[in-house]
């Protein structure tokens, strides 16, 4: 059991039927009244996000998550096949699952799938990653005085911005939290 006043970004609850995974609190302790916590919460089995305000006794399960690393093989227009590299089992995830990750992610790059009761709600990518340039406007030097961006896709099809310098062929490190230019490898 958890209470609201321990609420911390990533942490998973049971409320009311569902997993809530909370993304975002606040401690709120008014002149007047009684303290409280705001947060906002996500459902991890839909996907919903919703902000609700949580009086610090209430108290709820705590969800057991598992996370676990596989490898991405390939897609068929509407599913994403991860594959087990210990038991080489393969798994579907639906395009609405990986949306947000995929852009990072190529073939045979492993990933984390988290599962609650053994059923799989979210993949992310590592959190930093390499790619290629595939397509950008070339920089002319003397172009400005600061460092100014311009956008450039990756092999994976991802937009990010890049300083003037990176041409294509060049393969950038990606920050894939933020979906920022780190540097050139």
């Amino acid at each position: 059991m958890i209470s609201a006043s321990d609420f911390r970004k990533g942490i998973t609850f049971e409320m009311d039927g569902d997993v809530y995974q909370v993304i975002d609190f606040q401690h709120v302790k008014p002149g007047k009244g009684a303290a409280f916590v705001r947060t906002k919460i996500k459902s991890v089995m839909s996907g919903g996000s919703k902000e609700i305000t949580f009086n610090p006794n209430d108290r709820y399960a705590l969800a057991r998550i598992e996370n676990k690393e596989m490898q991405y093989l390939y897609n068929d227009g509407q599913l994403y096949y991860f594959m087990d590299t210990a038991s080489y089992e393969q798994l579907p995830i639906d395009a609405s699952q990986v949306e947000d990750a995929i852009q990072y992610i190529r073939e045979n790059d492993v990933a984390t799938i988290r599962f609650y009761q053994g059923k799989a709600f979210d993949v992310s990518a590592p959190n930093f990653v390499e790619l290629e340039v595939t397509e950008t406007e070339p920089g002319v030097k003397g172009d400005t005085a600061t460092g100014a961006t311009k956008p450039a896709t990756v092999e994976t099809g991802a937009v990010v911005q890049v300083p003037l310098f990176v041409n294509a062929g060049d393969v950038i490190k990606i920050d894939t939290r933020t979906n920022e230019y780190l540097s050139r490898v």
